[in-house]
C-alpha cells in the first residue's frame, strides 16, 4: 500500500491529545503539537509548501518516494502537494510553520490543506 492509500485509509484519525498550540503573527502561522514516542501522524498534502521545524525528539518522514530521519532541532521544507507522515521514535514537539493572513483556528486548515 502506497502512502496515499494510507492517508485515505486513515485520513482523520489520531490516538493521542496532539495538544495543539496556535501562533499567529503578520502573515505567518505556526501549529505546534506534540507526538509521542511510537506513534505516526499520517498526515495530507498542503496547498502550499511550508516549513517543518522538529523542536523536540526524533522522527522518520516519509513520502511516497522518500524516508528520512530527522532529530532535533531540524528545520525543513515540505514541498506541496506532497502527502506525507511522520512517525516518532521519541516523544516530539513539531511545529508546521506557513504563510498565511488567515488568523481564524478554525479556519487555517481549509486554506491550506489540500483535499482529494
Amino acid at each position: 500500500m502506497n502512502l496515499a492509500d494510507i492517508l485515505k485509509a486513515n485520513e482523520g484519525l489520531m490516538e493521542f491529545d496532539p495538544q495543539i498550540v496556535h501562533h499567529f503573527s503578520d502573515g505567518l502561522y505556526a501549529k505546534q503539537f506534540v507526538l509521542p514516542k511510537d506513534h505516526l501522524i499520517v498526515q495530507h498534502a498542503h496547498k502550499y509548501s511550508h516549513l517543518s521545524l522538529l523542536a523536540k525528539g526524533k522522527v522518520i518522514v516519509r513520502t511516497d518516494n522518500t524516508e528520512e530521519m530527522y532529530s532535533a532541532p531540524y528545520c525543513f521544507e515540505i514541498k506541496s502537494g506532497i502527502n506525507h507522515s511522520i512517525q516518532s521514535l521519541e516523544d516530539c514537539v513539531w511545529f508546521c510553520i506557513h504563510a498565511t493572513d488567515e488568523k481564524d483556528p478554525s479556519k487555517v486548515d481549509e486554506v491550506l490543506i489540500q483535499r482529494g
